[in-house]
């Protein structure tokens, strides 16, 4: 039975590509394709903390057990940060390419990265230099720890699993029958793949296939596993989720959102409740027991921050902005920056916000006639190099109703 989605979590300006839950089920770690990560309270439902640091997509993120995130871009750079921090405590260079995927060994001592330069890198938690497994001959896409944590399993475009023993030998390589985008392991050890092709995979711990599973018409992108081993959620390019069991080794529910590619799934500990994000830039709820969505995730603001403006048309038009950019100092940022005070002002030089480098070259001053223009041609032709979704507003009457409704909601008085 296929379910409809109503819930959301809302915050990124972007595709959510990565997605984790702290072992306490309070807290968990977006990553998106606007460059950011959110930190957010699940139950308050809010966002907690935005990180800002990598220069391109957060492509993988993760908890350290003593409370840490660390997130992984498609700038090749990994960030390990602490709790209400604006910036990380340590960045892990190294990777020639943007990191897809990261795991944290059980023991919480190690940190694995997975890469687009072929390689799979493990970092010591607390500090020093990586040790680096190189065989795959294409991107390296994701890797998952055994629950021992004395092997670590890898996913390739190449076509291949590899089970890394730690202790030292060769790798156990497993040729599979398309491009493996997501690996995960179950806590008695068989490993999970999904691949290009639409299916997962089961394997043994030795590599030996245990089972072919057709989970999806389009490729499989992420993977999750509950703590208790009995679901595994495999998410598709085409926007729905299939829920597997691992006893019997059936989809037993497809979750149907917006029809946009799923990105990332995540299990709550109570091994039932899924996050799943996607394109369309939400994080959403459900019941994988049952395949029903919940509806008690709201947005990122407790309150609708233009319910005071109904029937105001430039409220409405700003309400496509409203996920990335407040409109008051005391919100402070998003994805994107306040547009407290915006007019008058210079672009790229909002304090405290870490903009492209690419607008700071730019000699733009933000005036009703330069907002108007930016969604007349778009972000990407009037600010090259910005990391803002691209959107264009068609309506002249539309776009003068934005920039009306921004000079009365954001000058400073």
């Amino acid at each position: 039975m296929a379910t409809t989605s109503q819930a959301q979590l809302r915050g990124h300006g972007g595709p959510v590509r990565a997605l984790t839950i702290a072992s306490d089920g309070k807290t968990a770690l977006s990553g998106s394709f606007d460059t950011s990560a959110i930190c957010w309270s699940l139950t308050e439902n809010s966002a907690a903390q935005v990180l800002r640091f990598h220069e391109s997509a957060v492509n993988a993120v993760a908890f350290l057990p003593d409370g840490r995130m660390v997130t992984g871009g498609e700038d090749a750079q990994i960030a390990i940060w602490a709790a209400g921090q604006v910036r990380p405590d340590t960045v892990l260079k190294g990777h020639k390419g943007p990191v897809a995927g990261l795991a944290v060994s059980p023991d919480g001592k190690t940190i694995a990265s997975a890469s687009w330069d072929h390689s799979i890198r493990l970092w010591p938690a607390g500090g020093g230099e990586p040790r680096v497994l190189e065989g795959h001959s294409q991107n390296v896409n994701s890797v998952a720890f055994a629950p021992d944590g004395n092997v670590l399993v890898s996913a390739g475009y190449d076509a291949t699993l590899r089970m890394w023993p730690l202790s030292g030998g060769s790798a156990i390589v497993r040729t599979m029958p398309a491009p493996q985008n997501a690996v995960a392991v179950l806590p008695g050890g068989e490993i999970v793949s999904g691949g290009a092709n639409g299916h997962v995979y089961l394997l043994s711990r030795s590599g030996e296939l245990l089972a072919d599973i057709e989970a999806a018409p389009a490729p499989i992108i992420a993977l999750a596993v509950s703590d208790d081993g009995a679901l595994i959620a495999a998410a598709g390019i085409k926007g729905s989720v299939a829920i597997v069991e691992a006893r019997t080794r059936k989809v037993a529910h497809t979750l149907v959102g917006p029809g946009l590619p799923v990105w990332s799934v995540a299990f709550f500990p109570d091994n039932r409740t899924l996050l799943t994000g996607g394109a369309d830039r939400m994080i959403r709820r459900w019941n994988a027991a049952n395949g029903e969505a919940l509806d008690s995730v709201v947005t990122a603001a407790a309150a609708d921050p233009l319910a005071s403006y109904q029937g105001d048309r430039g409220a409405e038009v700003f309400r496509a902005c409203v996920a990335c950019h407040t409109l008051s100092p005391d919100e402070g940022n998003r994805a994107g920056p306040t547009l407290s005070g915006i007019f008058g002002r210079k672009i790229a030089t909002l304090p405290g916000y870490n903009f492209s480098p690419a607008l700071k070259k730019l000699d733009i001053v933000w005036t009703p006639e330069t907002v108007a223009r930016l969604f007349e041609i778009g972000p990407m032709a009037y600010t090259p190099g910005t990391k803002m979704p691209e959107q264009k507003i068609g309506s002249a009457d539309d776009r003068k109703a934005l920039v009306n409704f921004l000079a009365k909601t954001t000058t400073k008085r």
